[in-house]
């Protein structure tokens, strides 16, 4: 999409699709703005759009770039671009978010993998809040667990997966321990329903 198409905003003016992020993934994105420098930062703002759903009352709803928004947020950057994918704007309240769900731009369940009502959904990118499940379903694919795909919200799905089998205290202790179990769990078959899954050995499956 060419640059014609791009609006120059507030941060501040992007409303979030969901409740909440993997924090080391935000940790992650931090680190890597820092290297960049000014000028290269800069360049990233303006390659790095949020695609967004314009919805009533004017709202630019972003249906990706979360972790990145929430980074941008801490690292003190204030505007950024947007692109419409879809103007809804004429739509009252509940029919957008029938139309929301069914496209699957909005994913409302909180940090704790419980379903939320759509208006609970945080106002701000900097009230995301932090699933710990979600940041070791992100380690787990970049170590290899499963597949990248293409699927809106998949690692949040495998979060749930995971939250299922590990509990919270473990990860708490110890995230690389977690990550290891993580690994073992994306093997088995109960998990070939998940977006990406790869598979592996014929192994036990004693789930905990």
């Amino acid at each position: 999409m060419s640059h014609h198409h791009l609006i120059k905003t507030n941060l501040s003016e992007l409303r979030p699709t969901q409740f909440s992020v993997g924090y080391a993934e935000v940790v992650k994105k931090r680190a890597e703005w820092r290297a960049l420098g000014k000028k290269k930062s800069q360049e990233l703002i303006k390659s790095h759009w949020f695609p967004s759903i314009l919805g009533p009352e004017g709202n630019y709803f972003i249906v990706d770039h979360h972790h990145l928004g929430v980074a941008l947020h801490e690292e003190g950057q204030e505007t950024v671009f947007l692109t419409i994918l879809k103007d809804l704007s004429w739509l009252n309240w509940d029919v957008f978010w029938k139309v929301m769900e069914f496209h699957q731009w909005v994913h409302p369940y909180d940090e704790r993998g419980r379903r939320k009502d759509f208006k609970n959904l945080p106002q701000h990118i900097a009230q995301l809040k932090d699933d710990p499940f979600r940041s070791l379903a992100g380690l787990a694919r970049e170590k290899g667990a499963f597949a990248k795909d293409l699927s809106p919200f998949n690692e949040f799905l495998w979060a749930d997966y995971f939250r299922q089998h590990i509990s919270l205290k473990m990860i708490e202790k110890s995230m690389d321990k977690s990550l290891i179990e993580a690994m073992s769990l994306a093997k088995y078959q109960k998990a070939s329903y998940l977006p990406g899954w790869i598979g592996g050995e014929n192994l036990e499956e004693k789930l905990l």
